[in-house]
């Protein structure tokens, strides 16, 4: 069984804003798909389905690495 969870994330403000965050994500164990909808410089609404619960701190760190912050739920 899946779960899905959305993240706000921050500063995105384009489609390469969007693939970076995507990609990042995407290489987490268990993650299925990342769809993203983007508010161009506000916060981002991004859905993430896995096979479990993800740890938020992983999330975190992808979205970090993809070069934008994980905002407060």
């Amino acid at each position: 069984m899946s779960t899905t969870t959305t993240y706000s994330v921050a500063g995105m403000t384009c489609g390469h804003c969007t693939s970076a965050v995507t990609e990042e994500i995407s290489k987490l164990v268990g993650v299925q798909e990342v769809k993203i909808d983007l508010v161009a410089g506000g916060t981002s609404a991004v859905h993430v389905t896995s096979e479990s619960a993800l740890d938020e701190a992983a999330v975190r760190e992808a979205v970090d690495e993809a070069g934008y912050e994980l905002a407060a739920s």
